[in-house]
């Protein structure tokens, strides 16, 4: 068993105290979900509909990312640095040879 539960009605990670869930009970959870996908995001619905509940305040949009969103993101996404990414080049600019 995690100790990295919810703890409400704040929504907090019993184990860090990030927000729930945090990186680690993610990580828990695509392991315990590996080959249903589909009932992990019901599973992690059912807790959205509870955390809405809990806090009217939040906006639903930043609740279905916390709650639900991540796990359409392959792991390694999840993972990576937040810095930004450079543009790609423009697809329409003429190379000129130099």
């Amino acid at each position: 068993m995690t100790s990295h539960g919810p703890v409400l009605p704040i929504w907090s990670c019993g184990g860090c105290d990030l927000p729930w869930p945090c990186q680690t009970r993610r990580r828990e959870l695509r392991a315990e979900y590996a080959d249903a996908p589909v009932s992990l995001a019901l599973y992690l619905g059912a807790y959205l509909v509870e955390a809405a509940e809990d806090m009217p305040w939040a906006p639903a949009g930043a609740l279905h990312r916390r709650f639900i969103g991540w796990t359409r993101e392959p792991p390694e996404v999840q993972q990576r640095s937040t810095a930004t990414v450079p543009p790609a080049p423009d697809r329409n600019e003429r190379h000129q040879p130099g």
